[in-house]
C-alpha cells in the first residue's frame, strides 16, 4: 500500500502549477477541464525521483484558507536531499520574494527543514 497523490485546491491551478514546476522541478500532466462541473480544472504533478504525486485541482468559487492549526491539511514536506540543498533553495526563493515562514533549521523531530509558503499561502517544509 502507498499514498498515490495528495490534492490541493486553489483559485488559480495555472499558477500554483507554475510554481511547483519552478521550485521542485515536477512534470504536469496535461490539464484537465470538467465537462459537468464549470470552472473546474486539474493537473497531476509527478516529482523527479517518484513518489506520491500531487493534484492541483481549480474552482473559483472556494472558500479562503482556514486559520491557523485547523483541522485538516497542516503542509506538504519535500526532501531535497541535503542540508545544503535546503541552505540553497531557501536562499533562492528568498530572493525571488517566497514568503519564508520559517529558515533553515534542525527541527526537534530530527529534520533540517526550511518553512515556505505556496502561492495560496499553504506551507511547505523543505527538508534535507
Amino acid at each position: 500500500m502507498k499514498v498515490e497523490h495528495l490534492a490541493l485546491w486553489t483559485r488559480d491551478v495555472e499558477r500554483l502549477r507554475a510554481f511547483y514546476e519552478r521550485w521542485f522541478g515536477v512534470r504536469a500532466s496535461g490539464r484537465y477541464e470538467s465537462a459537468t462541473t464549470p470552472g473546474f480544472a486539474s493537473y497531476f504533478l509527478t516529482f523527479p525521483d517518484g513518489g506520491a504525486r500531487l493534484e492541483l485541482m481549480q474552482l473559483p468559487e472556494l472558500n479562503p484558507l482556514a486559520p491557523a492549526h485547523a483541522m485538516g491539511y497542516a503542509h506538504l514536506a519535500v526532501s531535497v536531499g541535503s542540508p545544503a540543498l535546503v541552505d540553497a533553495m531557501e536562499a533562492r526563493m528568498r530572493d525571488a520574494g517566497v514568503t519564508i515562514r520559517s529558515s533553515a533549521r534542525f527541527t526537534g523531530d530530527g529534520y533540517y527543514e526550511a518553512v515556505v509558503d505556496d502561492p495560496d499561502g499553504k506551507p511547505i517544509e523543505i527538508t534535507s
